[in-house]
């Protein structure tokens, strides 16, 4: 989502670059195109002027440390304030009480029905505590049917709700509900409309009644920009909200909602939508995002992301055979496999520092995820006899594999040179003791190539 907003900053921070100290004159430039590249994010004008006058008061009574350039002070001074206008640090849940109540609401459209199933999936999974779902979209009745399938296909206790009864009612028998299954949190979808109205804010303040909320989390879409904002203000107004979680994130919004809304209404975003999945959904952590913006990467959440897909015991097995240089193309397609639920290369790219100027030099070059895609082909073409020794594949089995993956017969030898090269490299660092602590847990997966 900030790709765009992520390249003109970089470009902008490096015409600092170089120079002998940090002076008003010489941030002046920087400064007007870093205001330029917010506004044209979307960003509330308030939240940018606020923005640039910080930074611009914090760089010039910053002294430059010995060994360090003034581009780097500057950066230094940008990702601070951009953290800051972010909203500081990650805001915990708050799910405390038993049994908690979290309310979700919003407009229609905005990912209500989702979010909810996403959320109880994180609660129990990150929480270790029993999430249940309360469909109370009485006017949308395939909402109610939607939250049904959600937990069902996730083993989630979902209430069953009918969309005969009016929501006070389906909170009140869910409260019984909850009692006799042990739920500890329970997460009501409430209604949406197409706009605010009053008759949306009574009942929701009606149902804040019959069981105060720990959380009101607004669900809020990034694609919307300042409309967004506007609308958090609006229901903040009215129900005091404790969070907001922000939707569609992985489309192709400038970005402008993320970093206006904390500020403007004062309200910390908890968590972040960032696809279709039920796992999609990740706690917003504003010191990650300001790296990834500034392309100073966020590796943290790169390993997050590599410890809850990694088979801590696959990746023991792979180190023995790269010991004893028998890792082959089945163990590869493995860890191929490994590499897609953590996003492809390209996902993990996003997450390393630079990598933003490195993909700008690459874009004539084939994406890394199609040649990956290319490499999967061709290993699915072979039995698992060639899988498990590539020395046996002679000319006549080479030429049926590219046909049956789509490929030149280059190709396949190409990938055979390859992964022969790499294993005699692996090898080489598992002799020189390199290997000796992979495979633990924790220290994430190993790709060879």
């Amino acid at each position: 989502m900030f790709e765009n907003l992520s390249n003109q900053i970089v470009d902008s921070l490096k015409k600092i670059r170089g120079q002998n100290k940090i002076s008003e004159s010489n941030i002046d430039d920087t400064l007007k195109e870093i205001r330029r590249s917010l506004l044209e994010a979307d960003v509330n004008f308030k939240v940018v002027k606020n923005f640039v006058d910080r930074v611009k008061v914090k760089a010039l009574g910053t002294e430059v440390l010995q060994g360090v350039n003034p581009g780097q002070m500057f950066t230094k001074v940008v990702h601070e304030e951009l953290i800051q206008t972010l909203g500081g640090g990650a805001v915990d849940i708050n799910v405390r009480e038993n049994p908690s109540f979290i309310f979700l609401v919003g407009l229609q459209g905005v990912g209500k029905t989702t979010t909810a199933a996403k959320l109880a999936l994180y609660i129990r999974q990150k929480l270790g505590k029993k999430p249940g779902l309360v469909p109370a979209d009485v006017y949308r009745p395939a909402a109610i049917d939607q939250l049904q399938t959600l937990g069902k296909q996730n083993n989630i206790p979902t209430f069953a709700s009918s969309a005969q009864e009016k929501p006070e009612q389906i909170l009140e028998k869910a409260k019984t509900w909850a009692k006799e299954n042990m739920i500890d949190v329970l997460i009501l979808d409430t209604a949406g409309r197409l706009q605010i109205d009053d008759e949306l804010m009574g009942e929701l303040q009606r149902l804040q009644k019959i069981a105060p909320p720990q959380e009101i989390l607004l669900v809020a879409d990034a694609m919307l920009g300042q409309q967004s904002v506007n609308v958090a203000e609006g229901f903040h107004q009215k129900l005091q909200l404790t969070g907001l979680v922000l939707t569609k994130v992985d489309g192709d919004a400038r970005g402008g909602a993320a970093l206006s809304i904390r500020e403007v209404t004062g309200v910390p975003i908890k968590f972040l939508g960032v696809g279709e999945k039920v796992a999609a959904l990740e706690v917003f952590h504003p010191d990650r995002l300001a790296g990834r913006i500034l392309d100073m990467g966020d590796v943290l959440s790169l390993v997050e992301k590599a410890q809850e897909v990694i088979d801590e015991k696959q990746a023991r097995e792979s180190t023995q055979k790269m010991l004893k240089n028998e890792f082959s193309l089945e163990d590869f397609l493995a860890q191929i496999q490994q590499l897609k639920k953590m996003g492809g290369l390209e996902g993990i790219m996003k997450f390393l520092p630079g990598m933003g100027e490195l993909s700008k030099q690459m874009k004539n070059m084939a994406p890394p995820d199609d040649e990956m895609k290319k490499i999967e082909a061709i290993i699915r073409s072979m039995t698992i006899k060639e899988r498990r020794n590539h020395k046996i594949l002679n000319g006549s089995r080479r030429q049926r594999i590219a046909k049956g993956s789509g490929t030149q017969v280059q190709d396949v030898n190409k990938l055979i040179k390859q992964f022969e090269e790499t294993q005699k490299m692996m090898s080489g660092f598992m002799k020189m003791g390199m290997g000796r602590n992979m495979g633990k847990k924790g220290m994430g997966p190993r790709f060879p190539f």
